[in-house]
């Protein structure tokens, strides 16, 4: 028994990581024509609301909720941003044991986090950065690691202490960070600002690597 229920958690695992990666995998395959098809985030918005209403599982709700919250504030719907990442918080609630529910939180919080410092709110924004990286991890953020977004524009702000603690606190889930943090961590005690690449849209841009010419999407 104990054998079969060790399966099933690492098939369960497999299935959520599959599930959280499919719009990276599918642009990555789609042909030379199909990868021309772009949308703003103002539709991509739209499309995912009209895919909101006709949904009423709720892990499928709470997917497409963490999907909304980011793609809201990329089109500068910031009520909508803030609705849906309050929603998203609150989901999460009820989710703790989905694979997903690290992506909730780490989601939820740091598009709160970058609306608050849009409104100068800083210890606000701070205070969100860590929230976010207390988010216990997901099979993607063990692999490819945080967002780094709201932690670069703290640091524009001058902000290097709480980076440096958001750092430490990825660094419980990211597995696969191949020293990266650290790296980091030096170039920010150093007065610097690191170069952080793909980590600045990893969670937050989904809608930009969507399969739109699906036509589930139609």
């Amino acid at each position: 028994m104990k054998r079969m229920v060790e399966r099933l958690s690492a098939v369960s695992l497999s299935v959520c990581f599959i599930v959280a990666l499919c719009p990276i995998a599918s642009a990555r395959q789609l042909s030379p024509d199909r990868r021309r098809e772009q949308i703003t985030a103002a539709e991509a918005l739209r499309r995912y609301e009209e895919r909101l209403q006709t949904t009423t599982e709720p892990v499928l709700r709470l997917n497409l909720t963490t999907k909304l919250a980011p793609t809201a504030l990329a089109a500068g719907e910031t009520e909508k941003a803030k609705a849906y990442a309050n929603s998203l918080l609150q989901q999460a609630a009820n989710h703790d044991c989905h694979c997903n529910y690290g992506d909730a939180i780490h989601v939820g919080n740091l598009v709160l986090g970058q609306i608050a410092l849009a409104a100068d709110d800083l210890p606000e924004a701070k205070r969100l950065l860590l929230e976010a990286g207390k988010s216990p991890g997901s099979p993607p953020l063990n692999s490819f690691g945080p967002n780094m977004l709201l932690a670069k524009d703290l640091l524009a702000r001058g902000e290097r202490e709480v980076v440096i603690q958001y750092f430490a606190l990825c660094a419980r889930f990211w597995e696969l960070d191949r020293g990266r943090l650290e790296k980091w961590k030096a170039i920010v005690i150093n007065g610097g600002t690191p170069n952080f690449g793909a980590n600045l849209v990893y969670l937050l841009s989904i809608w930009q690597v969507e399969d739109w010419a699906n036509p589930r999407w139609r």
